[in-house]
């Protein structure tokens, strides 16, 4: 991986291909290899013809672990990204988030829309404006002294998977301890880049994805069947929406 300096905070990232550019932001406790190689989008996007560049957040996989939640809130992670693109000199990007990426890549979008061509949430629905309960439990399994320490059911799957990343898992904490800024669905609403909303019908995460789509004038949506929060991320069904949807809005976005 190569790394960059965002306003004073390592950042790991790799960059790989040639063709439109497509930014790849994975979710909470994971890092790009977990979330974007093992499922198969890297292979996939470069094989498509895409230049795929894919980050990970600060405080997972190789970039800088920080230890107050004030480092970790998603505007600030958007601000990474962007920072991200000026370094590749990349004036714009499709962008696609997972989860917690998915907050990230619409703090982006709306901060900095002339960066973004067009984006897709993933992996949070309407949990991206009615939020993601039971982060404190989180935040609580994380530093507990062991896994056999953690009772709450979604806390012990979180501190599960973040063990099985080998996260640091004090960085974690820090993070899902951060300020949640909410995103207000009438900010959603003046997004006018082409946008697509992947989640699983069975993913309690992310929540539905029809509402979503609805506060969004420029937004369709894909709901998985039969998928949860874990799974769904390296579906087939996952993938072939998000290169139907990249190729038909490639036109309007160019």
């Amino acid at each position: 991986m190569q790394k960059f300096n965002s306003a004073g905070v390592e950042i790991a990232y790799t960059d790989r291909g040639e063709g439109e550019p497509v930014l790849l932001i994975h979710g909470f406790a994971s890092n790009h290899t977990v979330n974007w190689v093992a499922t198969g989008w890297e292979k996939t996007l470069l094989e498509a013809g895409y230049r795929v560049i894919t980050i990970d957040n600060r405080g997972h996989g190789h970039s800088q672990k920080l230890y107050s939640p004030a480092d970790y809130s998603a505007p600030i992670m958007a601000d990474d990204a962007k920072r991200l693109l000026d370094h590749l000199n990349i004036n714009r990007a499709a962008v696609m988030g997972y989860s917690m990426g998915a907050r990230i890549s619409a703090f982006l979008t709306l901060h900095y829309p002339e960066r973004v061509s067009r984006v897709i949430f993933a992996g949070l629905a309407e949990g991206m404006v009615t939020g993601v309960p039971g982060a404190e439990a989180i935040a609580d399994g994380l530093e507990a002294p062991s896994l056999e320490d953690v009772t709450d059911p979604g806390a012990r799957s979180f501190r599960v998977f973040a063990q099985n990343t080998k996260s640091d898992l004090k960085a974690l904490a820090s993070c899902m301890r951060s300020s949640r800024v909410k995103i207000k669905p009438e900010a959603l609403a003046t997004i006018r880049v082409p946008v697509l909303v992947v989640a699983g019908d069975a993913d309690d995460v992310a929540g539905p994805v029809a509402p979503l789509v609805a506060l969004m004038p420029t937004a369709r949506g894909v709901s998985l069947p039969g998928k949860n929060h874990m799974n769904a991320v390296g579906d087939k069904g996952y993938k072939a929406a998000v290169l139907a949807f990249l190729a038909e809005t490639a036109e309007a976005s160019a």
